[in-house]
């Protein structure tokens, strides 16, 4: 798996589980709803500084976002 799909399976199952929204999440993180859903779908490739933020968001380590899972 990519790096990128890796954040944005991570990225989802951490929305999810803190049960927000994209809208949510972005309205938090400061940013647009429609580039959290371009993460989640591969579409763009997320800075560190967006990774951080949306991390601190979560609650999480932005290293959580990149971890790959074994499955």
């Amino acid at each position: 798996m990519q790096i990128r799909e890796t954040f944005a399976a991570n990225l989802k199952k951490y929305r999810k589980a803190k049960g927000l929204s994209q809208e949510e999440l972005a309205h938090q993180a400061d940013l647009d709803r429609t580039y959290i859903s371009s993460l989640e779908r591969c579409v763009y490739a997320a800075s560190i500084d967006v990774v951080g933020r949306i991390a601190d968001v979560l609650e999480i380590k932005p290293s959580d976002l990149l971890r790959e899972r074994k499955e």
